[in-house]
């Protein structure tokens, strides 16, 4: 036995929602009518252009030293925590500087470049360098004349003309 077809219900669209609190009264009429629909605009698409990675910050000698006297000089609960929020620095910084000055040395609180350390060349190493450029030169010249050589063999085979070098033999 064929089941009979459910009646089909015409879906009516949704109207795009508001915030809208709870106990406020709603915008639709209170008929049983289609709502209006609103027009949202897409969402635009991201912005490709890739930003600059921001620059690492260097703090000289004289600022740390200007920052740790007035860290010094807190004394009132509260006032450390505005001097670091004020200047944009980090409790981390106020340490390690301070650890900095006790150690005594005003070397240490500039900053210090990062990486390996750089090597000093060799005594030898320029005269290497200079010798390996003869070298490379001396290599293309030999590649050249070699060149010139077997080029010249298969002319005097293309036109029958024996080669002979200039001490007589063959």
């Amino acid at each position: 036995m064929a089941s009979p077809k459910k009646a089909s219900r015409r879906r009516r669209p949704i109207a795009a929602s508001k915030e809208v609190a709870p106990d406020a009264p709603s915008g639709r009429p209170m008929t049983g009518g289609p709502a209006a629909l609103q027009v949202v605009s897409p969402i635009p698409p991201p912005d490709p252009e890739v930003t600059e990675r921001a620059a690492r910050r260097r703090f000289t000698a004289e600022y740390k030293l200007r920052v740790l006297r007035q860290a010094d000089a807190c004394t009132g609960t509260g006032e450390l925590g505005a001097l670091l929020r004020r200047e944009g620095l980090y409790s981390s910084h106020v340490t390690t500087w301070r650890r900095q000055r006790e150690q005594g040395s005003l070397a240490a609180l500039s900053p210090k470049k990062r990486g390996r350390p750089a090597v000093p060349p060799s005594p030898l190493a320029r005269r290497v360098a200079e010798l390996e450029r003869e070298n490379a030169r001396l290599s293309q010249r030999l590649q050249q004349a070699e060149t010139i050589i077997a080029v010249q063999k298969k002319l005097s085979e293309a036109l029958g003309i024996p080669l002979t070098s200039g001490d007589g033999s063959c």
